[in-house]
């Protein structure tokens, strides 16, 4: 996000952010069905285990083109080690969208390990449907980068970034209501526009952040909602041995409120 805010200008951050997030979702769309017709093929063991193979192949070679194709910043300032110094420079705005994002995280991650249990051991989907699903959810979210990064581009981005929590939010309800296929490809399309205003909260971010620390706020923002973030995994599997009702419940509940919070008290301006 660094590099996408150093090599564009401001209005042009939102698009190339999105433009990223575009192209590193064809993989993310093609991989499912993959990994879904090696499970037909192979069985659930060996199918998996040969796309864990493929999937670290794939990982070794990135990281080889990253290292060829990604020149160093050789004007970047001097970085500061210490979180509790740099969270002295993240302003007010900055905060309040960390705040809110925590909140629509913890909709995400609750139910987020137990989606495939819900689809295919509640629902009776089969892998392959799994996979197609998961290609509807990452060609929903393709098609609308680019319109709403050139609207985005042009006009204030908290709209943008509201919709977006509003998608994270309503999934977990459209999963609990979800009893066929049909339902599901809803949900999922749902589940994709969650990525409606994604890139614009990226590039939000990094308005936001001092000029010359955008590098570090961006890592200690997302080190904050991670690590905050992380306890909704262990949560989220109490609820649901509790019941799959109460986890996707649960994950509404906490979107409400991170989106109801961040249209109230949410941003976009560098305040002092």
């Amino acid at each position: 996000m660094s590099l996408v805010s150093r090599v564009l200008p401001e209005d042009k951050r939102t698009m190339g952010v999105s433009i990223h997030s575009l192209i590193r979702r064809i993989p993310m769309a093609l991989g499912p069905v993959i990994g879904g017709a090696m499970i037909a093929l192979y069985g659930e063991t060996t199918g998996v285990r040969l796309a864990f193979v493929v999937a670290l192949l794939l990982g070794l070679v990135s990281l080889v083109l990253q290292q060829i194709m990604i020149e160093d910043d050789q004007y970047r300032g001097k970085p500061e080690k210490r979180p509790t110094k740099l969270w002295r420079f993240m302003s007010p705005a900055l905060r309040k969208l960390l705040i809110s994002d925590i909140l629509i995280r913890f909709a995400e991650q609750i139910p987020y390990a137990f989606v495939v249990i819900w689809c295919m051991k509640v629902n009776g989907i089969s892998a392959v449907q799994f996979g197609i699903l998961t290609t509807i959810e990452m060609a929903a979210a393709i098609l609308v980068y680019i319109p709403v990064a050139y609207l985005a581009d042009r006009s204030t981005k908290k709209r943008f970034v509201v919709i977006t929590f509003f998608n994270f939010t309503i999934f977990p309800l459209l999963l609990l209501f979800s009893r066929s296929f049909p339902m599901l490809i809803i949900a999922f399309i749902i589940r994709g526009l969650k990525e409606f205003g994604e890139p614009t909260r990226k590039a939000l971010i990094m308005d936001l952040a001092p000029e010359d620390k955008k590098a570090g706020m961006f890592g200690l923002y997302y080190l904050i909602r991670d690590v905050i973030v992380s306890a909704a995994a262990l949560g989220g599997a109490f609820l649901w041995q509790m019941s799959p009702t109460m986890n996707l419940l649960a994950a509404a509940a906490c979107g409400f409120a991170g989106t109801i919070y961040f249209w109230v008290f949410g941003s976009e301006l560098k305040e002092h």
